[in-house]
C-alpha cells in the first residue's frame, strides 16, 4: 500500500467517525428533547382504560410494550396496584421508575 492509499484510508476513517459522533449526539439530542415533552404532559394516564397509542408516548414505552400492557390487562382484568404493571414482560423497576411520575390507575 503506498502512502498517499494509507492517508486517504485514514481520512476516510475519521470522516466515518466524525459522522458517527455527530450522529449520536443528534440521537442524544433528541432522546433528551422527547423526555421533556413527555414531561410537561399535565395529565397521567390511566393504565386500565389507555390504549396502545396513549401508553407508547410514555418513557420507555414503544409500541409492542404498550400492546403487552393492553394485552396482559385484557388477560389479567385491571391493574389493581400502578406497581402491578411490572407484571408485564419488559418492565422493571428502572423503567417503571421513569413512567410513575406520568401514570396512575
Amino acid at each position: 500500500m503506498s502512502k498517499r492509499e494509507i492517508l486517504v484510508l485514514v481520512i476516510l476513517i475519521a470522516v466515518l467517525i466524525a459522522l458517527n459522533v455527530v450522529n449520536y449526539a443528534k440521537r442524544e439530542r433528541l432522546k433528551a428533547n422527547t423526555i421533556v415533552v413527555v414531561e410537561e404532559i399535565a395529565v397521567k394516564i390511566p393504565i386500565n382504560t389507555a390504549q396502545t397509542d396513549e401508553l407508547d408516548v410514555l418513557p420507555g414505552i414503544g409500541p409492542a410494550l404498550a400492546g403487552r400492557i393492553v394485552a396482559y390487562r385484557k388477560e389479567h382484568g385491571p391493574f389493581k396496584t400502578v406497581e402491578d404493571i411490572k407484571k408485564v414482560k419488559g418492565i422493571g423497576d428502572k423503567l417503571f421508575e421513569k413512567m410513575l411520575p406520568f401514570i396512575e390507575l
